[in-house]
């Protein structure tokens, strides 16, 4: 293993994540997948806590369990109001880390509340790298500019919201207790009228999504979107051992060897052979640089099936949406799969067709959606 990853902390406020994701999103229980594949994109995540009253969080705590993450508890229910004690409680973990682990780099801080700007400012001071993360809606605009990059959760790979609330961001700390709140309790009078009613996501896409593939073709799938990312957060070429890595901090269980190949430079080989990605001489003897194709053949082949579709819906008269139109680019052919070019969604794949001029993309406020057409 190389000692130049960043060792990244982790530590989430999760009633803030959790309940942001709740309402701001649709999603329920919080899924800390994309997060741990974010950072893992980024350096070995060498400690993960999250602080929370758990008493509210019943299954949110087994999947965390799962992952692996240190579970704070911060009971809520004491008689008075405790409202700071997840804020004061993390930020002093956070700091003292900081202190007496000096092989920590970097810290990455899961929330919205702009309560923890003071805790970024002191951490960038003591020399450390910092990442926020919080969902959109419910991050304070104070937060972000403080850090030294901030991921928005509603963006990552994976996440897939069931609608968008249009409300302006506030702090981003939902009161705690808002966990337990019945979701029928009605608001006094005197009170501002709520939010507007939710507008849905055109990323989401129908149950159907998820088709069975191969295992080759999964495993392309997994270097594709794993070499899209580290490209993403580099400023350097990557190369196959970083890309190794990388993938095990996803999937400690993942081995060539399921796949049939004796080892990852062999597999390498292979998915150039299939025009996933290409490879030249690294610095290491044994340790090519990893990139995409210029001029892709497979990738036009993607863009020209896109097109066709396109083509093919628009002589009904009506532009087509983008929601469902991945399913009927499967129709045409089965095994397609945006990610196994490097795009995290369908949505990305589409806005890189237009940026090629491609195709039109034109947001319908009637529909809700994206509507596609060809350039005239």
């Amino acid at each position: 293993m190389a000692n130049d990853d960043e060792r990244i902390a982790l530590f989430l406020d999760y009633e803030n994540l959790a309940i942001g994701a709740r309402d701001g999103l649709g999603v329920t229980p919080f899924d800390f997948g994309p997060i741990a594949d974010a950072l893992a994109e980024r350096g070995r995540v060498v400690v993960r806590r999250a602080y929370a009253d758990w008493s509210n969080f019943d299954e949110d705590r087994r999947l965390l369990a799962r992952a692996q993450v240190e579970l704070i508890e911060i009971p809520q229910r004491m008689g008075a109001s405790r409202k700071n004690a997840a804020d004061i409680k993390m930020a002093v973990d956070a700091v003292q880390l900081a202190f007496e682990r000096g092989f920590v780099t970097t810290f990455a801080i899961g929330t919205g509340d702009s309560d923890f700007t003071p805790l970024v400012h002191k951490l960038r001071e003591l020399d450390k790298r910092v990442i926020g993360i919080g969902v959109q809606s419910s991050t304070s605009a104070l937060l972000p500019p403080a850090c030294d990059e901030f991921l928005f959760y509603d963006r990552l790979p994976g996440v897939e919201p069931l609608f968008i609330a249009t409300r302006p961001r506030g702090r981003g700390r939902a009161p705690a207790h808002a966990a337990a709140a019945p979701a029928a309790a009605v608001a006094p009078a005197s009170q501002a009228p709520p939010p507007a009613a939710p507008v849905p996501v055109t990323e989401i896409e129908p149950p159907d999504e998820a088709v069975p593939t191969s295992d080759d073709r999964d495993v392309g799938a997994l270097v594709a979107r794993t070499l899209s990312g580290l490209q993403r957060h580099s400023d350097g070429p990557v190369l196959g051992s970083r890309v190794k890595r990388a993938i095990l901090r996803k999937d400690p269980t993942f081995d060539e060897a399921d796949h049939g190949f004796r080892g990852f430079g062999e597999l390498l080989r292979h998915l150039e052979g299939q025009r996933v990605i290409a490879l030249s001489e690294g610095s290491a003897k044994g340790d090519p640089e990893v990139t995409f194709p210029a001029d892709e053949p497979a990738e036009d082949d993607a863009f020209r099936l896109l097109v066709d579709v396109v083509t093919e819906l628009q002589t009904t008269g009506t532009p087509p949406q983008l929601s469902g139109l991945k399913n009927k680019l499967r129709k045409h052919t089965p095994d397609f799969s945006e990610k196994r070019y490097g795009f995290n969604s369908f949505l990305s794949f589409a806005k890189a067709a237009r940026a090629r001029e491609l195709i039109e993309m034109e947001w319908d406020e009637d529909t809700g959606d994206y509507l596609l057409r060809l350039p005239e």
